[in-house]
């Protein structure tokens, strides 16, 4: 790793106390792996417990790497995921040192003790921007604090833009995580600034657009225009005063736009829902306008059109996106095949004949001859097409700063020496794994000698092939209506239908000759000669099977040239020339922006020469933080930018983002009252045993009982924030492995909880009506909960769909519904699916949340005047006396069962419950099958198991 710069020391003087815990905000790309690592490295020892929280397995393995490399590798950073069972889990935390958890797993573990909280030296936690009070971060800070007043915690977080939303967000933070300091370090901090000073290596390259270009992107940003005021006209009753064309460049805009209109989603009708995804689509044409070639964004907008005019079902579509109709739609689809291709309807006489490969070339001659053509004179491209081929500008620039910096190489060779720092490796980054690819397909296919704009037509050539190859593979699918007596098809020509299937005749006779003498020689048998002719949409379809076919022919005579030992001698002898390891100077490194893993990737290359094919602001910073970190190395950066683009656009605009957040941020903890954090005491605790009954008894008299407030909670609830909010209400939250419901209020009461998406899988799948029949057969109360998110649509869809349904339910049984209709009948038949499932299950309570706040205040409701439910009971409910995987359990009887028909993975447990054997379960009647699996799992199993004995009657 590379050494830490000034700032980097200071921020390390004032964080590494571990009596203190605090917020660090720091800018994106100024190293906040590098100071992490440093602060774990400088933890590390088998007498503390440090636990780092909120980090991806991508970068847990990342940091690992890094400490390794710092010299923490005894044990190191060590990680806790979903298959690491609880009693390693337990032994770990025992060894001490450093460990990465999942948020869901420190929670459950912390509950359940598995872990000492009061041992815990500290906590490390990322992405502090996701905190808030539904959030799993502040379920974990009132845990570590109700029994650990000594630990420390530190919060870390790079994205500042993310705390600008709400109101006070950073208190809120800071409140949640029961903080009271927070150190914020923007790039225009006196110590960075100081530290990095100005970098003035950066050579920038303005990049004109091409004419059509241009063109195409100020129609998109037109198009997005009228988008957005059509969106704002449709919806005047909401703020969207601050949606403009410049902040739909990023994809924080689409979710910005839906959390305006969420509250309202249930009553926005199908027009405005179709400009939300619209814009959606119009930024990532700007984007692909500026990355992919042309032929790729053309058949992107084909696919959009397609998209537009039909929908799944193949019919028309009703409601297509209103940008599609404008004149600037019209612009961009024009000037999009002009940049590929313009066809000359004067020089073309017929129809373009489609090219697919060498081996149809007897078949098209055989139509070309007909028609008058010249055999064997077959043109490049079809007649009338003209190949305009534009490539991207900036392929040229690229070509032309790796020809400076080829120069440069030659220049310095002989004033460096073995101690310079660094490496001639090129670096090129860009902006996406995809955009990376195509400039690698460049650089391999590369004319240095054509000129400027041409020296990727190599690669243009073979898009265009391709791309022709696939206009004509859909129009022969759409043109297969002709066909002969024998089902083969035959060509649309102008020819007389008899002469073309002569000609194919005679030319499938030469062509299969060929192949069968190809055969033989290679030691195959003869091919048996065909008895129909082949027409040339078929062979067009048959191409590639008939490519494979030779392939596969010559597979004997390859496989012997490969191990001939003539042969392996010459590879042995070029490999080193072929396969050997580059020079430095002689490599190019082309790799797509990501994380903090770049600072790794810029420390072991060391490159001199950095290509910053797109503008990246977080990049950025980090070439001025290791240029700092290299005394003595000289980098030099190109930066290409489109002029007049949204590329430069964004960037600015990003610029300009995070610095007015940072402002934002350093003038509300100016002005920030501290929050008053209260002593929170366990949920367990003496405080919380008197409770009042009622107020009707006595005057409002008090009862003493000897048991909390509780509840228990399946282990997979804990992705929600219900659990979160149940706690921070006062009520003991108990993990457990449910069998049976998701919580458990009272011994008589379960409820199964399901979101609206939950809710329709369920339904789908039958898995509700399981889960209902389980829950009544084992409670006295069932409850299935129905709960939306906070600040969404209290509605299972919207009423207009609803309301289109109930006009056009008469008319389905006469026509085919189209895709709204589709919709309609799906949510009529979620609200028919609940009330026949009310009927099925009388004693099922159904409770609609429209939050899960408004949860939390309902179980509170139902557990008054009821006694605590016993986690023990709740597990056993529904599952095997020995428990799972106990010393009774029979595993391949379990495994068999799992395998029938009917059975599910909570009904196993309960038919082991039932039965002794399998055998025993099989020879139970319907009835008695039904009532252990229910009405048609039972009937479905016993089918399935008896199945032979009524077959047997008929076969004698």
């Amino acid at each position: 790793m590379s050494t830490l710069l000034a700032f980097h020391k200071a921020i390390l003087e004032k964080i590494h106390d571990p009596s203190t815990s605090e917020l660090l905000l720091i800018a994106r790309g100024l190293g906040l792996r590098r100071l992490l690592c440093k602060l774990l490295q400088i933890y590390d020892s088998p007498q503390n417990l440090i636990i780092l929280v909120n980090a991806s397995s991508e970068e847990a393995a990342a940091i690992g790497e890094e400490l390794g490399v710092l010299g923490c590798r005894k044990p190191g950073l060590r990680l806790v995921d979903f298959e690491s069972s609880r009693r390693d889990r337990q032994d770990l935390y025992k060894k001490g040192g450093l460990i990465s958890v999942t948020s869901q797993i420190f929670i459950v573990d912390m509950l359940t003790g598995d872990i000492p909280t009061h041992l815990i030296t500290g906590i490390l936690l990322l992405h502090a921007e996701k905190v808030n009070p539904t959030s799993p971060e502040a379920f974990i800070a009132r845990l570590y604090r109700e029994k650990n007043k000594t630990g420390f915690l530190k919060a870390f977080t790079d994205q500042p833009e993310h705390i600008t939303s709400g109101l006070s967000p950073l208190r809120v933070i800071m409140k949640e995580l029961q903080l009271r300091t927070v150190h914020v370090y923007p790039r225009f901090h006196q110590e960075v600034s100081e530290t990095l000073g100005r970098d003035r290596a950066v050579l920038q390259f303005s990049v004109d657009m091409t004419e059509y270009m241009f063109e195409i992107h100020v129609a998109i940003v037109q198009c997005m225009s009228t988008t957005l005021t059509e969106l704002k006209r449709s919806n005047t009753q909401l703020d969207l005063d601050d949606l403009k064309v410049e902040n739909a460049y990023f994809k924080s805009f689409d979710a910005i736009v839906r959390r305006q209109l969420d509250s309202v989603w249930h009553k926005v009708g199908p027009k405005t829902k179709q400009l939300v995804s619209d814009l959606s689509t119009l930024r990532r044409l700007l984007t692909l306008l500026l990355t992919e070639d042309a032929f790729s964004f053309q058949l992107y907008l084909e696919s959009l059109i397609e998209a537009n005019t039909k929908n799944e079902a193949g019919n028309a579509r009703q409601n297509q996106s209103p940008w599609m109709m404008t004149e600037a739609a019209n612009v961009i689809f024009q000037y999009a095949k002009r940049r590929c291709y313009t066809i000359d309807q004067k020089a073309r006489a017929a129809p373009p004949l489609p090219q697919v490969a060498d081996e149809n070339e007897d078949e098209w001659d055989a139509i070309r001859e007909l028609e008058g053509g010249a055999s064997g004179q077959r043109s490049e491209w079809p007649e009338g097409v003209q190949p305009v081929l534009e490539e991207l500008p900036k392929w040229s620039i690229v070509a032309e700063a790796l020809q400076e910096i080829e120069e440069e190489m030659m220049r310095r060779e002989t004033k460096l020496t073995a101690r310079d720092p660094g490496s001639n490796t090129v670096l090129i980054m860009t902006s996406s794994i995809r955009s990376a690819q195509l400039l690698r397909e460049f650089l391999g296919q590369i004319d240095p000698s054509a000129e400027k704009g041409a020296q990727g037509r190599k690669l243009m050539e073979e898009n265009m092939r391709s791309y022709l190859a696939r206009q004509a593979m859909k129009k022969a699918m759409q043109n297969r209506t002709l066909t002969n007596s024998s089902g083969a098809l035959t060509p649309s020509t102008n020819g007389k239908p008899s002469e073309v299937s002569e000609a194919l005749k005679r030319k499938d006779r030469e062509r299969e000759a060929r192949i069968a003498s190809r055969r033989r020689i290679r030691g195959g048998a003869p091919a048996a000669a065909s008895t129909r002719s082949t027409g040339a949409a078929e062979t067009l379809l048959s191409a590639i099977s008939q490519q494979d076919e030779a392939i596969i022919a010559a597979l004997p005579e390859m496989m012997f040239d490969m191990f001939d030992p003539a042969a392996l001698l010459t590879l042995d002898a070029d490999f080193d020339t072929e396969y050997g390891m580059l020079a430095p100077e002689q490599t190019v490194i082309v790799r797509a922006y990501s994380d903090d893993s770049d600072d790794t990737v810029l420390s072991e290359i060391q490159p001199r020469y950095v290509i910053m094919y797109e503008p990246n602001l977080e990049f950025t910073r980090r070439l001025e933080v290791y240029k700092r970190s290299m005394p003595g190395l000289g980098v030099r950066v190109y930066l290409m930018l489109y002029n007049n683009s949204c590329e430069e656009a964004k960037y600015l605009t990003d610029v300009r983002r995070e610095k007015d957040a940072f402002e934002r941020l350093i003038k509300e903890r100016g002005s920030m009252l501290m929050p008053i954090l209260d002593e929170r005491r366990p949920a367990d605790s003496g405080d919380n045993l008197i409770r009042t009954i009622s107020t009707r008894m006595a005057g409002g008299r008090k009862d003493v009982t000897a048991e909390p407030t509780r509840v228990i909670v399946d282990m997979r609830e804990f992705r929600s924030s219900l659990p979160s909010l149940l706690h921070n209400a006062g009520i003991l939250v108990v993990p457990a492995t449910l069998t049976v419901g998701d919580y458990v209020l009272t011994p008589d009461m379960c409820v199964e909880r399901k979101s609206i998406p939950d809710l329709v899988s369920s339904f789908n799948s039958g898995r509700l009506y399981t889960q209902c029949e389980m829950m009544s057969a084992h409670y006295k109360h069932p409850i299935l909960l129905i709960e939306w998110e906070e600040n969404k649509s209290f509605s299972l869809e919207a009423v207009q769909e609803i309301k289109s349904y109930a006009k056009s339910s008469n008319k389905y049984q006469k026509k085919k519904p189209n895709a709204m209709e589709t919709t309609a009948m799906s949510t009529y038949n979620i609200q028919a699916k609940l009330v026949l499932l009310t009927l099925t299950f009388p004693r099922v309570r159904i409770i609609w949340s429209s939050s899960p706040y408004a949860t939390t205040a309902m179980f509170s409701d139902l557990k008054a005047h009821n006694f605590e439910p016993d986690a023990a009971k709740a597990i056993a409910v529904g599952a095997e006396e020995d428990g799972e995987g106990g010393p009774g359990t029979n595993h391949v009887a379990e495994e068999l069962l799992r395998t029938l028909p009917g059975v599910s993975a909570q009904g196993v447990r309960h038919i082991m419950n039932k039965v002794g054997s399998v055998r025993e379960f099989c020879e139970l009647s319907r009835k008695e099958m039904q009532e252990i699996l229910g009405v048609e799992p039972g009937k479905t199993c016993y089918e399935f198991v008896h199945r032979g004995e009524r077959r047997a009657p008929a076969k004698k």
